[in-house]
C-alpha cells in the first residue's frame, strides 16, 4: 500500500482517491456529512460530484471550499446518474486507488486503510455495510444483507476500484440499475480480480422509512441481472400460498429462512456487527420479496424500473456479453 508521508508524524496519509457522488434536493444531512467529508480529508484526497440542482450545488460549494474538491458530474451514457457521478471522480481522480461511497457510508480511518491494503492484491475489492443506527426498517434490510451473506456476498455501498483497470474497460455500462453489480463484472470481463472482504465491515446510516419503502421494489427488480436468483424468488409467492393451507408448513418456511440468515450472520465475524436477534427479520424480508419480485416483473412490462422521474429497463449486462465485448466501451 503507497502513503503519502504526513508532517509532524502524524499517521501518513494514503494515496487512494474517495470519490463521493450526491444528488440532493435539500440539506437537511449537510451538517452531519460535512464533518464526514472533513474527517475523511484528512486521511486521503476527497472528490465529491455533485448533481444538485443549482441553488444546492452552489450551498454544498460554500460549505466544503478548500476541504475536498468539489465538481459537477460531466456527460456519460446511460440514465443512471449515479454511474455518471463515479465516471467523472475517477477521470478526476488524483489516484489510482479510489474508494466509492455512497452518501449514507461511513468509513473509518482503519476501514479506509484496510480497503487501499487490500486493493494492492486486486482489481476491486467489495466489503461488507452494516447499518448504524438500526431502527426497525434497518433491521428489516438487515436480513437481505444476512441471506446473501449466507449464499455468497451482499452489495455494499461502497468500494475500493482501481482507476487504470476501469477505465481500461472502458468504464461502465450508465443505462443500467444495479450499477454496483455492472461495475464489478466489468471488471471481471477484462481480466480484473475481485476480492471478496467479507469480514471488513463498514457503517452506513439507514434511510428514512419512507426512502425505504421506495426502494423494495427497484432491489427486487436488481434480480433481472441474476436470473436464477430471480427465478428462485418469484418461486416465493406461489411457494407460500401452498404453505398458508396448513400452519406448520408456514413456521417450516420461517424456521428455514431464520437458519439462512443466521449462517450468513455467522460467517466472517458477522456476529461483530450484526444483533444476536437480527435473524429474526428474515421471514418477514422473504415475505416482502415474495411479493416485490412479482411487483418487478409488472415493473419491467411497463417499461423498466422507476428511477429519478423515468424508468431503466435494464438491471444489469450479463458476464457473457462483457466478455464478449472486453467490458464496457462508450459509444
Amino acid at each position: 500500500m503507497t502513503t503519502v508521508p504526513s508532517p509532524g508524524g502524524t499517521p501518513a496519509r494514503l494515496a487512494a482517491e474517495y470519490v463521493l457522488p450526491v444528488r440532493w434536493t435539500e440539506d437537511s444531512g449537510l451538517p452531519e456529512l460535512t464533518g464526514y467529508l472533513l474527517r475523511l480529508a484528512a486521511h486521503l484526497d476527497v472528490t465529491v460530484v455533485d448533481g444538485s440542482p443549482d441553488p444546492v450545488f452552489a450551498a454544498h460549494a460554500r460549505v466544503w471550499a478548500g476541504a475536498v474538491r468539489h465538481v459537477a458530474p460531466e456527460e456519460w451514457p446511460g440514465r443512471n446518474g449515479k454511474v455518471a457521478g463515479v465516471m467523472t471522480g475517477v477521470h478526476h481522480a488524483r489516484h489510482d486507488a479510489i474508494v466509492l461511497g455512497d452518501d449514507d457510508v461511513r468509513h473509518t480511518p482503519e476501514t479506509l486503510r484496510r480497503l487501499v491494503e487490500l486493493l494492492d492484491g486486486g482489481d476491486v475489492v467489495v466489503p461488507q455495510n452494516f447499518f448504524r443506527p438500526t431502527p426497525w426498517h434497518a433491521r428489516w434490510d438487515t436480513a437481505r444483507s444476512l441471506i446473501n451473506r449466507a449464499f455468497g456476498s451482499d452489495h455494499p455501498g461502497t468500494l475500493a476500484v482501481r482507476r487504470s483497470t476501469l477505465l481500461h474497460a472502458g468504464g461502465y455500462d450508465g443505462d443500467v440499475l444495479f450499477e454496483n453489480l455492472e461495475l464489478i463484472r466489468t471488471v471481471r470481463a477484462v481480466g480484473g480480480r475481485i476480492i471478496r472482504a467479507d469480514d471488513l465491515f463498514i457503517e452506513r446510516r439507514p434511510p428514512t422509512p419512507r426512502h425505504f419503502r421506495e426502494q423494495r421494489v427497484r432491489q427486487a427488480y436488481d434480480g433481472f441481472a441474476q436470473p436464477a436468483r430471480l427465478v428462485a424468488e418469484l418461486a416465493l409467492a406461489p411457494m407460500l400460498v401452498w404453505a398458508a393451507r396448513r400452519p406448520g408448513r408456514l413456521l417450516g418456511i420461517a424456521a428455514i429462512a431464520i437458519g439462512v440468515a443466521e449462517f450468513g450472520r455467522r460467517r466472517r465475524g458477522g456476529r461483530r456487527v450484526f444483533a444476536p436477534t437480527a435473524a429474526l427479520w428474515a421471514p418477514a424480508w422473504v415475505l416482502e420479496r415474495a411479493v416485490c419480485a412479482w411487483l418487478a416483473v409488472g415493473a419491467r412490462v411497463r417499461g423498466g424500473a422507476r428511477y429519478t422521474g423515468g424508468r431503466i429497463p435494464r438491471a444489469g449486462s450479463s458476464p457473457r456479453v462483457l466478455r464478449a465485448r472486453g467490458g464496457h466501451r462508450v459509444p
